[in-house]
């Protein structure tokens, strides 16, 4: 069999070029092509491995006459074409083990810090402003968390979170996926006792702006709310409304509506986006919950792993 040749799209950690090209891959990296040059040549190669720089349409895949495998570093296959692909019979490979860790420490450390108020209650010191009353702090032991997606982040987020005392509960479309950590529920119990809601869920047709008014109106519970899946798996004009009533008494935003589809920045400016970013209420972070020095090399890893196990 031919060595196969393989495009890499998007900068990733080093060990994929080494270990692919260690076992006889053929490894072309291209991070600055646009589109359309990469659609011109994308037939001349057997695999192409990506992050979010460029759409897998319809119209690329066409063009991709001899491609294996798809391989996204990450979890999310939102800008794959995916019943194309699989009815051209190209493999589709990721790899949410790498970054689950990332992620569940992220949810945790941004629920720590909105609860306890802690960038406030520094911020003011720093500023010459002692409030002890003011930044009194809401624990998390005995609060009941609801996750929405019991995938691998799911599963990492419930096993730190019941460290603390919490009781998890989860919503997945999948049956029997209880375990030590969290306890599987219908939506409606969920939204009946959650206390703290976290979403871990991919974006399809189904889950977009699954969070909205409906949703947080059926909400038992006035609840922190962590997002740290896709940002438009929320309306978010519904969750600043809700910010605003008291309904949500907090939102931890690892995503937001407003990004490119390939992450890099936002491209709207509107009212509630201001909103979020002025709020003492909301905790915004720039789609680094996956991010850590760790991840980087955990996701590739298990890239290259699944590559080999299948085309080595």
């Amino acid at each position: 069999m031919h060595s196969m040749r393989v495009l890499l799209l998007d900068k990733n950690h080093p060990l994929i070029t080494e270990q692919l090209s260690g076992k006889n891959f053929i490894l072309e990296e291209d991070f600055t092509s646009s589109y359309d040059e990469v659609c011109r040549k994308i037939e001349n190669y057997d695999g192409v491995i990506i992050r979010s720089r460029i759409p897998l349409d319809r119209n690329f895949l066409q063009k991709a006459k001899n491609l294996k495998f798809i391989a996204r570093v990450g979890a999310g296959m939102e800008n794959i074409d995916i019943p194309v692909a699989d009815k051209l019979g190209i493999k589709l490979i990721n790899s949410p083990e790498g970054n689950r860790d990332s992620v569940a420490e992220h949810v945790v450390g941004m629920l720590l810090i909105l609860m306890n108020r802690l960038f406030i209650a520094s911020q003011e010191v720093k500023n010459g402003i002692w409030l002890r009353e003011e930044n009194r702090g809401d624990e998390l032991l005995g609060k009941t968390v609801g996750l929405i997606g019991y995938g691998n982040m799911g599963k990492a987020t419930a096993k730190r979170l019941s460290g603390f005392g919490c009781k998890v509960i989860f919503y997945d479309i999948l049956r029997d996926l209880s375990d030590e950590f969290a306890e599987q529920v219908s939506l409606e119990e969920l939204k009946e006792k959650a206390e703290v809601l976290s979403l871990h869920i991919p974006l399809t047709d189904e889950t977009h702006y699954l969070i909205n008014d409906n949703f947080i109106s059926e909400m038992k519970n006035d609840f922190y709310f962590i997002n740290t899946a896709r940002g438009k798996n929320v309306e978010t004009k519904s969750l600043v409304g809700a910010l605003k009533s008291g309904k949500v008494k907090g939102a931890c935003l690892d995503v937001l509506e407003y990004e490119k589809s390939s992450f890099e920045n936002l491209e709207t400016e509107n009212e509630d986006l201001k909103y979020l970013l002025e709020s003492e209420k909301a905790i915004v972070t720039p789609h680094i919950a996956g991010w850590t020095v760790q991840s980087k090399e955990k996701l590739a890893q298990v890239i290259v792993d699944k590559i080999i196990a299948q085309f080595g």
